[in-house]
């Protein structure tokens, strides 16, 4: 987890595209996008998805993975 939000922070400062993988509604699903805000004490994120330039809210409990692309 640790390792998780250090490379979220780095994203966000570099604004370098993502593969967020993560657990909505049961099932895993990975997108490509952009970090846009991290509160690592709150426990959330927000990433502006690429695909559908949709800006998205999420626990940080949901993620699995983030890489760089």
């Amino acid at each position: 987890m640790e390792q998780i939000n250090f490379t979220l922070i780095e994203a966000l400062h570099t604004h370098k595209k993502v593969y967020l993988t993560y657990y909505k509604h049961g099932q895993c699903i990975t997108e490509t996008g952009v970090i846009q805000f991290v509160d690592s004490l709150g426990g959330l994120f927000v990433f502006i998805d690429e695909g559908c330039k949709q800006t998205n809210k999420m626990r940080l409990s949901e993620l699995i993975d983030v890489r760089f692309m």
